[in-house]
């Protein structure tokens, strides 16, 4: 078991109870990412996490692949679709890079992105693991948007020390758009929507078609 993979079952609990930071940006990327969705759609999520946002769009696509490298948040994400009563979601447990090989008509990365120490890698996956013509929709933190701020000051100075006290996991990537974009079209992708939401870290919201 990777490290963090260790780190992300111990935290799964606390994770399971934490809330939405921003529950309108939130609510309005799960949307837009819904619009592009068809009723018939294989869809992968990558780092699905305790399986919300699998389960908010499980109705409006035809199945839901969704993995996780914790075991730990796929059991609270296989309860809560039990709950929700969302059949269509099977959850497995891999790392992004070794995500089920499809094809996928979308790929959805929420929130990982700047998690990965092999993003080029994983964004070549995404690529050849969606349809032509098909979907990757991420969101992504971008916290190199701040450097030179008090906030990009914080952000490298507390991530170190969460890490050590185990309250942080391995990798944490201070990407900023720029470079995030430019990674994604290197991978094969055309970006067709772009936005911030929130605005304030900024969290990158892209849907990009495979090219």
């Amino acid at each position: 078991m990777s490290a963090d993979a260790r780190f992300w079952n111990k935290i799964a609990p606390k994770y399971a109870k934490s809330k939405i930071r921003d529950e309108e940006a939130y609510r309005y990327t799960l949307e837009r990412t819904r619009s592009y969705l068809g009723a018939g759609d294989s869809v992968l999520e990558l780092g699905c996490g305790t399986g919300s946002t699998a389960i908010e769009l499980a109705r409006s696509a035809g199945k839901v692949t969704a993995t996780d490298l914790s075991e730990a948040m796929l059991e609270v994400g296989r309860e809560r679709a039990w709950d929700a009563g969302a059949s269509n979601i099977e959850f497995r447990c891999c790392s992004a890079s070794a995500a089920p090989e499809g094809p996928f008509d979308a790929v959805l990365a929420h929130n990982l992105l700047h998690l990965l120490p092999d993003l080029e890698a994983v964004l070549e996956g995404a690529a050849a693991r969606v349809k032509p013509g098909g979907l990757m929709i991420s969101k992504t933190p971008c916290l190199g948007e701040k450097r030179g701020s008090w906030k990009y000051w914080l952000f490298q100075v507390a991530i170190p020390l969460m890490r050590l006290a185990g309250q942080a996991p391995s990798h944490v990537d201070f990407l900023d758009i720029r470079t995030l974009e430019a990674a994604v079209e290197r991978a094969g992708f055309k970006i067709i929507e772009a936005g911030n939401f929130p605005a304030a870290v900024p969290s990158r919201y892209l849907v990009a078609r495979r090219v």
